[in-house]
């Protein structure tokens, strides 16, 4: 049997398989990205993404063409699916943000609903933008990957903070009264503080390899241990149960808080940076001092080329030796699209930006 929940953000999705005793959980969903990218993202009954090898045998029976049998299911509405879900949040997050003037941007994507609700009901003073989906109009020029658009609303309303989501809520990103960003290494290191000071931080923090060398320094002085992992908030999840922690991260704006979520979630996100900034604005909440970074994304016939690019990781290596302490380069190939993302982090703008276009030319030379 079938039960269709509608249109909600995909970490409601994670909660309702646990909540209804459900074998498996699947969304429609292209993340960050645009409609035409629509893909399909599983979760087992324990509301965590499949593995690895559970995703290769699920895309093994789907290429062997569709099933066929004598027994069919059926096909049903999941009643009240929103409401479970922000009953949850509000008994996660009991705060009261009466006079708290707040702007979110819901990507015109799953989250259009359930965003406006949680903090309306927590008595937020709210704007709402990006909340007027028509099936294309997904993450196009707004959410987490179009921070501008977040921005000049906080700034047009005098909000105190601005939270972005991507088109199936499970990223976040945020931007304070002055107009400055804040991404995941800074909601991770902001979460990680305070929850060890509320005493319920057991062990440190997980990120993945793409965090910002400036959080590492930051949670170091901070005496907080840090798991790294590969990209994806599916590998920080793994990291966090295997240590038994609770908080982790991707830049990008995955946060994972496991008290309350199998995966990421970018509204219990935005909850948990509220209660982390107390009655302070966010920006009074600079949690580290990040290195300059740079990102240039390199289109390729092939990501699989990458692993075979001799010259190219001579480079890297010549590269990263030269920033050895200082900072790092780290090349890797895009989890979703045909892309090989070049990464370099330096004391210096300048220098990064140096080391990052040498990087590059020799990425074209040798991938394009």
């Amino acid at each position: 049997d079938v039960f269709l929940g509608g249109v909600l953000p995909t970490p409601a999705a994670a909660i309702l398989v646990r909540k209804h005793g459900f074998d498996l959980g699947a969304v429609v969903s292209a993340s960050h990205n645009p409609w035409r990218d629509n893909g399909i993202k599983f979760f087992g009954r324990d509301g965590t993404k499949l593995n690895d090898e559970a995703e290769a045998r699920v895309e093994a029976r789907v290429a062997a063409g569709p099933a066929t049998g004598a027994a069919s299911g059926r096909i049903r509405k999941l009643e009240g699916a929103l409401d479970d879900y922000l009953r949850a949040l509000a008994s996660a997050f009991p705060l009261d943000l009466a006079g708290r003037r707040i702007v979110i941007d819901c990507a015109n994507g799953a989250t259009y609903r359930a965003a406006p609700a949680a903090f309306e009901r927590l008595g937020a003073d709210l704007v709402t933008v990006g909340a007027e989906p028509d099936g294309r109009n997904i993450n196009e020029g707004c959410g987490s990957t179009h921070l501008e658009h977040i921005a000049a609303a906080v700034a047009e309303h005098g909000a105190e903070v601005g939270f972005a989501f991507d088109g199936d809520g499970d990223r976040m990103l945020a931007v304070d009264g002055e107009g400055r960003e804040f991404d995941g290494d800074e909601i991770v290191a902001l979460a990680a503080v305070h929850l060890r000071e509320a005493g319920e931080l057991p062990g440190g923090a997980a990120v993945t390899v793409m965090s910002n060398y400036g959080f590492h320094q930051a949670m170091e002085a901070a005496g907080i241990e840090i798991a790294t992992t590969k990209v994806g908030d599916r590998y920080v999840i793994e990291e966090l149960v295997e240590r038994g922690w609770t908080i982790g991260g991707e830049q990008s704006g995955h946060i994972i808080w496991t008290d309350f979520a199998t995966t990421g979630d970018g509204l219990a996100a935005a909850l948990l940076v509220m209660r982390a900034m107390g009655s302070r604005p966010l920006s009074e909440c600079r949690p580290i001092e990040k290195l300059p970074q740079r990102l240039e994304n390199v289109r390729v016939p092939s990501k699989d080329a990458l692993a075979g690019a001799t010259g190219l990781w001579e480079a890297v290596g010549r590269e990263g030796a030269g920033l050895e302490g200082r900072g790092r380069v780290l090349v890797r190939p895009s989890g979703t699209e045909p892309l090989v993302r070049v990464m370099v982090e330096a004391p210096d703008a300048a220098e990064c930006e140096e080391v990052l276009a040498r990087l590059v030319d020799v990425a074209h030379r040798e991938l394009g």
